[in-house]
């Protein structure tokens, strides 16, 4: 029985099963760890820190604004698109506690992708950046949206802070964008009209849905992962039990340097974390090192969580590797392959071992994980608690330990299914609940597993996913351009890089940089081709599809990876 193989594969201390139903909502969670570490700090950005008892209040002011103001009701969608900020908190759980369902939407996206994600997920409501709110300016009429929220990055300041800072980015730095949404409300204004108002708690069963994360699944145009309460206690219970163990109860400092809005850090920072009640040290912008740095400088931070290119920049940081590491405990990577060399360093420079998991957004999102009492560099490590995992061939059959097949994933922390999306539910789901990953993996007799490959032809760029489809239907915009293909090939920085083929039509002429100018317009900066190149022709199947594969495997030859 696979059930049996996996009781045994766990260290002494942790349990191989954690109770998926203890809490019956996320309601309950924050407002249970809100008490209990009222006066412990739950997150710090920009020189502020509030506490678990001021998370609660600000949060529970935000939900009476919205019950007391909007027509909104539970099972509402509502957009936040807001970058790692005291807001995002405040505004992701006031929203949860007046019943709304949160839609996590990228801040980099372009006019065209916030199209696509509020239409499919038929959101109701926007919460956005100042930044970017020349883009609601053109999107929201396209939309259902009905309010939108506007915030500025230094809004939760004191007030001369407040306005100092937010002057410089925009009249300085000139960030943000001029833009016209007459009807939009200011985040601090709906702070202080809910501010004291009473909070109609919702109270929703564990199996409805508390988040639609927006991913492409293994293909295709990004479709929306229906999280419940279930699906993200049981994994937020399952991190404590592995990835949490060696951290305290109210004392460590954990640094968030990945965005609050993909998954992996919501699941970690905002959910586990918050059960352990932790303080996160919210990192804006983690591509600006030299200040993230400094902010590293200010903390005994004892939990760091990171992913393989932001293991490199740092280390090759002369200021980074001067810091005082003699306090962290706790290295986490996700979101992309940890390369060996990468972990040896990391080590090195920190004296941390890097503790690799691995997992997906239908997996709300962490499946597996290296126990940090012991890990295997280079393998994923065991399942989570409750969790199991079985490769298969492509006729669906079981393999036996060793063998290489797609790996496939059973546990409570698995999606319930695609928004709206039965078809596509059905392709990687069936209907015993095992969830099919795409990846090609092998596990070990220990029961440690190896990703080996993936089935499909998903680009992950610095652990975001990119799926060529998306980038092609871009490409087949732009006049000129007769075939195209998109293929990820290897990148020590990135993990990957966008390569683009392309055909052009006969009789016209194309660019470069009018193939770059045109990507760049319509995609978010990492899905952006690093690599164009042109020819004649492109490698198809008889009936005329293009074989990345083959794309692909000519790049590989040239690195000479492939023989």
């Amino acid at each position: 029985m696979i059930e049996d193989f996996w009781k045994d594969k766990y260290p002494a201390g942790i349990a191989a099963e954690i109770n998926p139903d203890e809490y019956p909502n996320i309601q309950t969670v924050l407002r249970q760890s809100c008490q209990r570490f009222a006066d412990k700090p739950a997150f710090t950005n920009l020189g502020k820190t509030i506490t678990y008892g001021e998370l609660y209040e600000l949060s529970g002011a935000f939900a009476a604004w919205l019950q007391q103001h909007t027509d909104l009701q539970p099972g509402d969608r509502i957009a936040v698109q807001l970058p790692n900020l005291l807001q995002y908190p405040i505004a992701v759980f006031g929203a949860i506690r007046a019943g709304l369902i949160v839609v996590n939407t990228n801040p980099l996206y372009t006019a065209r992708e916030m199209e696509h994600q509020f239409n499919d997920s038929g959101a109701k409501a926007l919460v956005c950046l100042a930044n970017m709110a020349h883009l609601a300016e053109k999107v929201v009429p396209q939309t259902s949206v009905k309010y939108v929220i506007v915030t500025e990055v230094a809004d939760m300041l004191s007030p001369f802070k407040r306005v100092l800072i937010n002057s410089v980015i925009k009249y300085v730095k000139k960030m943000v964008p001029a833009y016209h949404l007459p009807n939009a409300i200011k985040f601090n204004d709906i702070l202080s009209k809910g501010h004291g108002q009473p909070v109609k708690e919702a109270n929703p069963i564990s199996s409805d849905v508390a988040v639609l994360q927006y991913t492409g699944g293994t293909t295709g145009v990004a479709k929306g992962a229906m999280l419940s309460h279930r699906n993200l206690i049981a994994n937020m219970l399952q991190c404590k039990a592995l990835m949490g163990s060696n951290l305290n109860e109210g004392s460590e400092i954990l640094i968030t340097p990945l965005p609050l809005y993909h998954i992996y850090a919501f699941t970690f920072h905002c959910m586990a974390m918050m059960l352990l009640g932790n303080h996160n040290i919210l990192i804006s912008n983690p591509r600006d090192l030299p200040a993230m740095v400094k902010e590293l400088s200010k903390w005994k931070f004892s939990g760091f969580v990171g992913l393989n290119t932001l293991f490199i920049a740092l280390c090759n940081s002369e200021a980074f590797r001067k810091l005082d590491f003699s306090h962290l405990k706790v290295t986490l990577s996700g979101g992309m392959a940890l390369q060996l060399s990468v972990a040896e360093r990391w080590k090195t420079v920190t004296g941390s071992p890097i503790c690799e998991g691995y997992g997906m957004t239908e997996t709300s999102p962490v499946a597996s994980v290296n126990p940090i009492q012991n890990i295997q560099v280079g393998t994923i490590g065991i399942p989570m608690p409750s969790t199991l995992c079985k490769v298969i061939n492509d006729a669906g059959e079981e393999l036996p330990l060793g063998e290489i097949g797609e790996l496939c994933i059973k546990g409570p922390q698995v999606m319930k299914g695609y928004w709206e999306r039965p078809d596509a539910t059905a392709e990687i789901m069936d209907s015993d609940g095992w969830l099919k990953s795409g990846d090609i993996a092998v596990i070990q007799p220990d029961g440690y597993m190896r990703i080996v490959d993936r089935k499909k032809d998903m680009i992950l760029v610095s652990g975001f996913n990119v799926y060529p489809n998306e980038l092609e239907d871009v490409m087949a915009s732009l006049p000129g351009v007769l075939q195209s293909a998109a293929i990820g090939i290897p990148d020590e920085k990135t993990g990957e890089l966008i390569k683009v083929f392309i055909v052009v039509k006969p009789g016209m002429t194309l660019t470069k940089e009018q193939v770059m100018a045109h990507m760049r317009a319509n995609l978010t900066a990492y899905k952006a081709p690093k690599i164009i190149e042109f020819r004649e022709s492109l490698p198809t199947t008889n009936v005329g599809k293009i074989l990345r594969r083959e794309l692909r495997d000519e790049e590989l030859k040239k690195l000479g990876l492939k023989k």
